[in-house]
């Protein structure tokens, strides 16, 4: 793929730091470094404004707010319930708490959260937390009403499923269940065009790329006749695929710029990251569990993790493979533009062996139809 001008990554770039200022984070924190590892660590994704609890009173509170503070300090944490007071409706407040002391999730509630999340706070439980409903996606004004139901919903069922795999629990498949059947109806209500033009929008990379093979899985498996049973099933295989993301180290899994070589090997872990976070899950169909752990095998045998080939590859696996191709293909990311449909799709094609031709070819429709 060429390379963009020096002027389109610039552009880029303003954009970016524009979707992020849409999203930014209050981090109020007493600890010694003022809140800096936070906003290393976040600033690729979100505006992080770092306060101290003596700052609250001649600040405002926002949208996101994330609290790291002494909760046994009485009066810091009075002042700290007095300022959340002041926070708009719809915002979210995610407090830092000791799993040992049961007590300061009460306490955090009693406060203003509206989440907790367990000490030493890791960065990609943050963006989980904040990445859901319609708050979640930057970009040229907010998703159509009529989407944001929709939205809210999948992106809760998606928080639930990679928080579930880093924290080792097993995710809500009721959610998912739910999310997949009101992600097909809308999909079908909106079509794949416009739904595509919103997913875009999603500050997370993962998320995005998520959001993306799931509505196009959805919409081929429309073209095919595919009952609304089967279409459901694509549904929750796009949203189940990536869970083992869940367990890669954040500054790969959402690193602004192309990933080298030793990271790439670092990325090529998460099918069998996967299956090691759903094998245990009761009520899992058998095909979810192969899908999640061989939807990078190619049919030559040439893909990962354990070069299967032919009849070996599902058809589930064979349709998720087209969507988690063509999904890389036409995502937004920091350092490309989307690629238009004709020409992802035109990649499908010169894979020759790798992929199901058949089904590459009923496929081209709705390559067509994707800016």
């Amino acid at each position: 793929m060429k390379a963009l001008p020096a002027g389109s990554r610039d552009a880029d770039a303003v954009k970016s730091r524009e979707r992020r200022s849409l999203n930014q984070i209050n981090v109020v924190t007493d600890s010694d470094d003022g809140g800096s590892v936070f906003e290393t660590q976040l600033e690729p994704h979100f505006a992080v404004a770092c306060l101290h609890p003596d700052d609250l009173p001649a600040a405002a509170p926002g949208r996101f707010t994330l609290v790291d503070v002494n909760l046994r300090d009485a009066a810091r944490v009075s002042g700290l319930k007095q300022w959340l007071e002041r926070r708009p409706d719809d915002s979210h407040v995610v407090f830092g708490v000791n799993r040992q002391r049961p007590v300061e999730s009460v306490q955090a509630y009693a406060v203003g959260a509206t989440d907790v999340i367990c000490k030493p706070i890791d960065p990609r439980m943050i963006i989980w937390k904040f990445s859901t409903g319609a708050d979640a996606f930057g970009g040229d004004g907010e998703p159509p009403f009529e989407m944001c139901e929709n939205l809210s919903t999948t992106m809760k069922a998606l928080q639930n499923i990679f928080s579930a795999a880093f924290l080792n629990e097993p995710p809500d498949l009721r959610l998912v269940d739910t999310a997949s059947g009101m992600l097909v109806e809308r999909i079908e209500e909106v079509g794949l065009a416009r739904w595509l033009n919103v997913m875009r929008m999603h500050h997370s990379q993962t998320y995005q790329h998520s959001l993306i093979v799931t509505s196009v899985a959805v919409s081929f498996g429309k073209h095919l006749g595919f009952s609304n049973v089967d279409k459901k099933r694509l549904a929750s295989a796009g949203l189940l695929h990536d869970i083992g993301k869940a367990r890669i180290p954040l500054e790969i899994l959402e690193k602004p710029a192309a990933l080298d070589e030793a990271e790439m090997e670092t990325i090529r872990t998460h099918p069998l990251l996967g299956y090691e976070a759903l094998k245990e899950v009761d009520d899992l169909h058998p095909e979810m569990l192969d899908m999640v752990v061989h939807h990078h095998e190619y049919l030559d045998g040439s893909g990962y993790p354990h070069g299967i080939s032919g009849a070996e590859v599902s058809d589930l696996n064979r349709t998720i493979t087209i969507a988690d191709i063509f999904g890389a293909l036409i995502e937004r990311r920091a350092y490309k533009k989307p690629m238009p449909g004709p020409e992802a799709y035109a990649i499908l094609e010169d894979m020759g062996a790798k992929l199901d031709q058949d089904l590459v070819r009923e496929f081209r429709p709705i390559a067509e139809n994707v800016a």
